[in-house]
């Protein structure tokens, strides 16, 4: 069975929900989602008193798993308009897998947040793509396949990079994601599946 990792950060729980809805849409393929986070790094008193949301459920990954997977999708809030520092960090981890060519020719995906509209949704995306083709591996995005990447009847994040939400209600507040943001993340999720399925089956035929 195709084997997809959906890895994420999340300080404030947006990422979190994203990353859920990633894994439906892996699993709506009938390929195997496997949600995990990275480690957080803030001190525990700096993360509460900022609020962030410790209670989440997925459980924390090793870097040494990344190389059981056909694919992974990586989830990060955007930090000026680059992937999360945690996110960073663990990625830095990572020189023993590029070493001996470990993620060569899997799936790499990015999905992100951003507090405003034009946070850095798209440059978060594109800055994180330079790791993952660093280890080899193949970058996928979400394509105008998907349809709710054109409205134009309300504010929504996603582009042709990856899905994305909008964190903050521009007055300040909390903003759920929304249903076409949640569909886009889905909409990944699937078409990553099905394209790891395609490599995975191709490795194996020249395997043989």
């Amino acid at each position: 069975m195709t084997s997809v990792l959906v890895l994420y950060y999340s300080s404030y729980g947006h990422i979190e929900i994203m990353a859920g809805a990633v894994a439906e849409g892996v699993r709506e393929t009938g390929a195997c989602a496997m949600v995990k986070r990275v480690p957080e790094i803030v001190p525990d008193a700096v993360a509460i008193r900022a609020g962030y949301k410790l209670d989440q459920r997925a459980a924390i990954a090793d870097v040494a798993e990344l190389a059981d997977h056909d694919a992974i999708i990586f989830g990060t809030p955007t930090r000026f308009g680059t992937m999360a520092a945690q996110m960073k960090n663990f990625l830095d981890q990572a020189g023993g897998l590029w070493a001996r060519n470990a993620l060569v020719g899997r799936v790499g995906s990015v999905f992100t947040s951003t507090g405003s509209q034009h946070g850095g949704q798209e440059a978060t995306i594109l800055s994180t793509h330079i790791a993952l083709l660093h280890l080899g591996m193949v970058v996928a995005g979400l394509p105008y396949t998907f349809g709710g990447q054109s409205r134009m009847d309300e504010i929504t994040g996603g582009s042709p990079y990856g899905a994305s939400t909008l964190a903050d209600d521009g007055r300040g507040g909390n903003r759920e994601p929304s249903t076409n943001e949640l569909d886009g993340a889905r909409f990944q999720g699937r078409h990553v599946a099905h394209l790891a399925r395609a490599l995975a089956a191709a490795r194996l035929q020249d395997a043989a």
